[in-house]
C-alpha cells in the first residue's frame, strides 16, 4: 500500500524547468547529493553526543557511491540520520517554502535555473537532470520503520513502507538514456575528486569485484594548512556548505590563539540569496567543536547584520555537549562573535580599496551591513566607514563618509541627508535646491535601514550627521530677486492654511526653494515622510503620524503672483484650484500619493492645453 502525493503547482513548474533546462555542469547533481549525504552524517553525529545509543548500528559514518552500468543506475547512500515519512513529505514534496513561486518567476525571466538552484535549497532536485526516475529508501535513527519515496520528478510522488536494516539513506537514480557516463566509476572518481574532496567521511566507490575504494582524503578542509589548499578547493567547499553556485567574493581562513582557540573559514557570497531580508533568515555559519557538527542555527555565533556570511566555526574549547542554552549564554562564544566580526571588518577595510571590487559586494549586501551600525555599538562607526552612498556630488559614483569629508573645505564638518524611496526622485527634490545653489553635498538614503542608523550616530569623526531639515541655519543668504510683499503673503499663507487645514498642519516661508514654488516637509525631529511610508507599506500603525508642513518660496513667480491675486476676493476660486495643483505637486516631489489624481490630471491638462 503506498501514498500517492501531488507536488503542488509551482513545485511542479519549478521542477519541469530545472529537468529540461540547459545545464553546462549536470555533475552538480552528484555533489549536491553527497553534500546532503554528510549533512545526514553530521545530524547523526551530533544526536549521539546526547544519545549514544541512536548510533550503535551505524559503524563507522561514511558515504558509499555504487554504480550499474548494466541496468543504468546510480545509488548514493549513507548511514546517517535518516528520514521518516513526515520528513519525506516535508523535505521532498515541499520545495523552497518561502520561494517557490518567486524562484519560477525568477528562473523564467533568467532563462536558466542553474544559478538559482543554490539559492533556493533545491539542490535533491538537480538529480532528476540525468534521472527518469528516483527512488529513496530510508530509516530514520531511533525508528524502526523505514520509507520508500519515489517520483519521475513530473505528477508528483509515492511513499509505501520499506525495509533497511539500519538507519540511514539509498538514494537509486534511474539514469536518462544520455546520462549513461554517470555509472562508468572512471567519470564518477573524477567527479568527486573535483568537488567532493573536502567531505569529512569516506566517500567509497563500489568497484564491483574488485572491492572498495575511498576516493576523497577525507579531511576537514579547514584543518589543514592553506598552503595545502586550492582557490577550487574553497570553492568547492563554499559550494558545499551554502549549496550555492556562485564563486564566492571573500575566503577568509584563520586560526586564532589566545586565551581561545577556533579555527574559522568563512566565505562572503557574491550573489545576494532571494530570502536576504526575510524576518526569519539565520545566519550561515556551522558550528563544530573539534571537528563534530554541533549546529547551525548558533545565532550567537555571529551577529543579524552579516547574516549573509557563509562557513564553519571550528573550536576545541567548546565543550562537545554543550546545551542550546549554554551556547546562548556561553562567554566562549561571545568571544568567538567579538573575534570572527573584527576579522570580517579588517578583510573588508581592506577590499573598499577597489572600487569596482567593491561594489560587488555593496550592491548586494550594503543594505544589511549598513543594519551594523543601528545595531552594533562597539562597531558602529568602523562598519559606517564600510558604508557607500549615493550624493548629489556624484552623478553615476558612490562616496563613503570619509570622502566626503575631506570633500567639505569649511572648519565646521556637517554630513548632510535626505531619506527617500528612490535616488533619481531624490536628486530633483525641491528641497535640496538651495543646497544646490550653495553647492553643499547631500547623501541620498534609499534603503530603509538609513532612517535608523541615522537616529543612533549623530557623529562620525567629529563631524556630525544631519537630516537637511536642520540645515536652516546655513541656507539664510541675501537674494536679489523679486519678492512676494510681506503682508500679502501673510495673508496667502493664512488662506491655504485654512484651505489645507485637513492634509497640511502649517503653511510658512522658506528659504530653502530656488526652482520650485512649493514643497513639502515635516517638523524638525518628528518622523520623516519616508518612514512614515515605510511603516504603512509594512502595515504597522502611524497613530503618531508627522505633521505636514508646506513651503511656499516667496521668491517664485508663481507663489507672488498668487499673493497679488490673493487681495482680490473675486480671485479665491482659482487661487483655490491652483493650491491645490501645488500641494499634488509637492507630494508627488515627496514620493506621496495625492488624494485626487482625476482632479490633478483634469486641471494640469486644461492649464498646459492653456499655456499653449
Amino acid at each position: 500500500m503506498s501514498d500517492k502525493i501531488s507536488f503542488q503547482a509551482d513545485v511542479s513548474k519549478m521542477l519541469n524547468i530545472v529537468i529540461n533546462s540547459l545545464y553546462s555542469e549536470k555533475q552538480i547533481f552528484l555533489r549536491e547529493l553527497i553534500s546532503n549525504a554528510s549533512d545526514a552524517c553530521d545530524k547523526l553525529k551530533y544526536m549521539a553526543l546526547t544519545n549514544p545509543g541512536i548510533a550503535k548500528q551505524s559503524g563507522q559514518l561514511k558515504i558509499k557511491i555504487h554504480a550499474d552500468a548494466e541496468k543504468n543506475t546510480l545509488t548514493i547512500s549513507d548511514n546517517g540520520i535518516g528520514m521518516n515519512k513526515d520528513d519525506l513529505i516535508n523535505h521532498l514534496g515541499t520545495i523552497a517554502k518561502s520561494g517557490t513561486a518567486e524562484f519560477v518567476k525568477n528562473a523564467a525571466d533568467n532563462g536558466s535555473a542553474v544559478e538559482l538552484i543554490g539559492q533556493f535549497g533545491v539542490g535533491f532536485y538537480a538529480a532528476f537532470m540525468v534521472a527518469d526516475k528516483v527512488e529513496i529508501i530510508t530509516k530514520r535513527a531511533g525508528e524502526e520503520q523505514a520509507w520508500k519515496w519515489e517520483s519521475n520528478g513530473i505528477d508528483g510522488f509515492e511513499i509505501s513502507l520499506a525495509e533497511r536494516n539500519c538507519n540511514g539513506t539509498d538514494i537509486k537514480l534511474f539514469l536518462k538514456d544520455d546520462a549513461k557516463d554517470y555509472a562508468d566509476t572512471i567519470y564518477l572518481r573524477q567527479i568527486i575528486r573535483t568537488y567532493s574532496d573536502h567531505i569529512g567521511y569516506p566517500i567509497v566507490l563500489d568497484l564491483g569485484a574488485a572491492g572498495e575504494e575511498t576516493v576523497n582524503t577525507a579531511s576537514a578542509l579547514w584543518t589543514r594548512h592553506k598552503s595545502e589548499i586550492t582557490e577550487d578547493n574553497y570553492k568547492e567547499f563554499y559550494h558545499h556548505i551554502s549549496h550555492n553556485f556562485d564563486d564566492p567574493w571573500l575566503t577568509l581562513h584563520f586560526k586564532a590563539e589566545g586565551n581561545i582557540e577556533y579555527t574559522g573559514l568563512l566565505f562572503v557570497p557574491s550573489e545576494a540569496p532571494h530570502d536576504l531580508f526575510q524576518p526569519d533568515k539565520k545566519n550561515g555559519l556551522k558550528l563544530y567543536v573539534n571537528r563534530v557538527f554541533i549546529s547551525d542555527k548558533v545565532e550567537e555565533l555571529i551577529p543579524s547584520y552579516l547574516r549573509f556570511v557563509k562557513g564553519i566555526i571550528d573550536s576545541a574549547d567548546l565543550s562537545l555537549n554543550i546545551s542550546r542554552e549554554m551556547l546562548q549564554h556561553s562567554p566562549l562564544i561571545e568571544k568567538i562573535k567579538h573575534g570572527t566580526v573584527s576579522r570580517i571588518l579588517k578583510e573588508l577595510k581592506k577590499r573598499i580599496k577597489n572600487y569596482d571590487d567593491y561594489m560587488v559586494f555593496w550592491k548586494n549586501f550594503g543594505a544589511v551591513l549598513k543594519e551594523g551600525i543601528y545595531e552594533d555599538f562597539a562597531n558602529r562607526e568602523e562598519i559606517a566607514s564600510l558604508a557607500y552612498f549615493a550624493t548629489t556630488g556624484f552623478e553615476n559614483k558612490l562616496t563613503t563618509l570619509d570622502e566626503y569629508l575631506e570633500r567639505i573645505k569649511e572648519d565646521k564638518k556637517v554630513v548632510y541627508y535626505i531619506t527617500g524611496d528612490d535616488v533619481n526622485v531624490l536628486k530633483n527634490n525641491p528641497q535640496l535646491e538651495a543646497f544646490r545653489a550653495k553647492n553643499i553635498e547631500v547623501l541620498l538614503l534609499t534603503d530603509p535601514v538609513d532612517e535608523f542608523w541615522t537616529q543612533v550616530l549623530p557623529n562620525y569623526k567629529g563631524a556630525a550627521i544631519k537630516h537637511i531639515s536642520q540645515a536652516d541655519d546655513i541656507l539664510k543668504w541675501d537674494r536679489n530677486e523679486p519678492k512676494a510683499d510681506a503682508g500679502s503673503l501673510q495673508k496667502l499663507m493664512d488662506f491655504v492654511g485654512e484651505l489645507l487645514k485637513s492634509e497640511v498642519g502649517k503653511v510658512v516661508a522658506t528659504e530653502k526653494l530656488t526652482k520650485s514654488p512649493v514643497s513639502l516637509t515635516v517638523e524638525n525631529g518628528q518622523m520623516s515622510l519616508h518612514l512614515e511610508r515605510l511603516m504603512r507599506n509594512n502595515q504597522q500603525h502611524t497613530a503618531f503620524a508627522s505633521m505636514r508642513i508646506l513651503e511656499l518660496n516667496p521668491y517664485h513667480p508663481l507663489i507672488i503672483k498668487l499673493a497679488d491675486m490673493i487681495m482680490d476676493e473675486k480671485n479665491k476660486t482659482k487661487i483655490e484650484e491652483v493650491v491645490k495643483l501645488l500641494l499634488d505637486q509637492a507630494k508627488i516631489a515627496e514620493g506621496e500619493p495625492v488624494a485626487d489624481p482625476s482632479f490633478y490630471s483634469e486641471k494640469m491638462s486644461q492649464y498646459i492645453l492653456q499655456a499653449l
